[in-house]
């Protein structure tokens, strides 16, 4: 696709006459100084702490200074199910960021950081694409500032304490069997899923099956990005669950005198991100867990500092609206108090064909049935958004490849459910492309007609917040569990946790458990095999299906293609 001309943006990258990579056109980017980037939401520089010329961390001082503040407007955007085909949630957050700016709105974004697994796997990074990107694009995607390394080696200083514990006596009476913390590395690694740890003799400790997940699935990812400020970080920390006793009772972080430490690790981390758009919005990118096995949200942090800094805030949640937005809805929203405005539900022609039943490989021909059988997948997700109270508006992606009367069959089917598609070029026109989802969509946000409610009441029992999500979101008719998970249910209740949201972990590609099954499937059985407590967070993880906590790298990884050019300079990075 070649880019659009952007002679007439306002801020952005000049024309080109050619399509080049995603990492192309961020190095073409004209950045903004970051302090000025912050002064355009009223920013003193004193709060500013910059990592390098283009990205800073926001003091935390400053951020508690307008904690009294009035909220601007609360925008989320989700999506249909993703495919291989494409969906761009990111790049549309971007872009209607950027639109809203053209617009003349004070607006800030606020993402999540990518992970590493994804980036040298088979997703790639998580910073847009075309002319809707945040940056620098290769640093966001790498090491940032650091924040996914101080939660990686916080997880795993709080494993090495309970080993420690564990061979030096015991006092705190912990059964080895019973050791529930596991420990977490950023990348997929199928071969440390389950470990046999300790080995070599009584000096290295006990030995005993283990294993890794990734980092974005930890518990302390989840308490990042779920904590206010440092204060309820260090008590969020010191309630996590890291074993039982013989007795079954819970040993946690602060039994250990671990969550002192672990915090002060974090420090740093805990201070929202502030990079911008290639039109030098500011964007706020900050903390990172999946949506399939964790809560799929930025942090609570950086999107209080949003609201109270800029009139309009767009934000994110991960893979479709069944995982992310009802995460967002259920778990963030509930926990920090906000009351979303909006919801931008992202579509592709390209995707709906496929949910529709037709090959990858045949997508560039046009077949308005299949966008019609394919889009029963969008009317679900907007009637599931619906259901939470927010208003609703479909964002048509644009790909050179659709055509009239698909991208009509597409309008049809949000009409059907009560809302408007818009078409937006972002990706190829940056701004200039989104300019009539950002009008709507403010206006949407301005009408006053959000009414936003949970799906589920704190009281209900953990089962059945289970159903309620199984019938009410996934559309299926059994929820299976086996009898010792429910008994673990029940555990969890008599120790004072039965009023925890649930953080449902299950594949991103279908509403059931089956990725196989597209569309919008129903009457299907979901089974739970596992739980586990996150305390600290504050919710329950329902483990269903197939899913895993530790990714494993495709048969041709994306790092087989990333590379240093002869300048130093990354490429390969998409």
């Amino acid at each position: 696709m070649v880019p659009a001309d952007q002679t007439d943006s306002p801020h952005g990258t000049p024309p080109l006459s050619a399509p080049l990579s995603d990492i192309a056109i961020a190095r073409q980017a004209r950045k903004a100084p970051i302090t000025q980037v912050a002064s355009r939401l009223a920013i003193p520089e004193e709060a500013v702490i910059p990592y390098g010329r283009d990205k800073a961390k926001i003091d935390g001082a400053f951020l508690r200074s307008i904690e009294d503040r009035p909220a601007g407007r609360l925008i989320l955007v989700t999506a249909i199910n993703p495919t291989p085909a494409g969906e761009g949630k990111t790049t549309t957050t971007v872009g209607l960021g950027d639109g809203l700016s053209r617009i003349g709105k004070r607006v800030a974004i606020a993402l999540r950081e990518p992970s590493l697994g994804p980036c040298f796997g088979q997703k790639g990074g998580a910073a847009g694409g075309g002319y809707a990107q945040v940056v620098p694009m290769e640093d966001i995607n790498l090491h940032f500032t650091g924040d996914f390394h101080a939660i990686t080696a916080a997880h795993n200083l709080l494993a090495a304490m309970v080993d420690n514990h564990i061979h030096w006596g015991n006092a705190l009476g912990i059964d080895p069997r019973r050791v529930l913390w596991r420990r977490v590395v950023d990348m997929n690694d199928r071969a440390l899923r389950d470990i046999v740890q300790s080995l070599g003799g009584p000096a290295n400790g006990l030995p005993r099956e283990s294993g890794f997940d990734i980092t974005v699935a930890s518990e302390v990812m989840a308490i990042l990005c779920l904590a206010r400020d440092l204060e309820d970080l260090e008590a969020r920390l010191g309630r996590i669950v890291v074993a039982e006793r013989a007795d079954r009772s819970f040993v946690t972080a602060r039994d250990l005198k671990a969550d002192g430490a672990m915090a002060a690790l974090l420090r740093d981390a805990m201070m929202p991100n502030l990079v911008q758009t290639l039109e030098n919005t500011p964007a706020f990118v900050h903390g990172g867990p999946f949506a399939n096995i964790a809560h799929g949200c930025n942090s609570v942090a950086a999107t209080r500092a949003a609201l109270r800094l800029a009139d309009y805030v767009v934000t994110e949640a991960g893979f479709g609206a069944d995982l992310g937005a009802e995460k967002f809805f259920d778990i963030k929203c509930r926990q920090a108090g906000l009351k979303p405005d909006a919801t931008v539900v992202v579509a592709t022609v390209r995707a709906l064909k496929m949910n529709g039943g037709v090959a990858r490989a045949e997508l560039g021909r046009e077949d308005v049935d299949a966008v019609r059988r394919g889009a029963a997948n969008l009317r679900r997700h907007v009637e599931n958004c619906l259901g939470f109270g927010v208003p609703v508006i479909v964002a048509i992606n644009h790909f050179t490849s659709d055509t009239q009367a698909e991208i009509g069959a597409v309008r049809e089917a949000a009409a059907a459910s009560g809302v408007e598609a818009v078409l937006c070029r972002h990706w190829a026109e940056g701004s200039a492309g989104i300019v009539e989802l950002a009008e709507k969509v403010a206006a949407l946000a301005d009408g006053g007609t959000a009414r936003f409610h949970p799906l589920y009441g704190d009281a209900l029992p953990l089962r059945e917040k289970i159903e309620a999500v199984v019938r009410r979101i996934y559309r299926g008719a059994a929820v299976s569990i086996d009898p010792p998970v429910l008994r673990t249910l029940d555990r969890y209740a008599e120790a004072g946790f039965a009023d925890l949201p649930v953080c449902m972990a299950k594949t991103p590609y279908s509403f059931s458990t089956d990725p196989s099954l597209l569309g919008a499937p129903e009457g299907h059985a979901v089974h739970v095999r596992e739980v586990r407590l996150s305390a600290g967070a504050g919710f329950v993880v329902a483990i269903c299906g197939d899913v895993l906590t530790m990714p494993g790298l495709p048969r041709v990884p994306a790092a087989e293609s990333i590379r240093l050019d002869e300048e130093g300079r990354v490429e390969g990075l998409f």
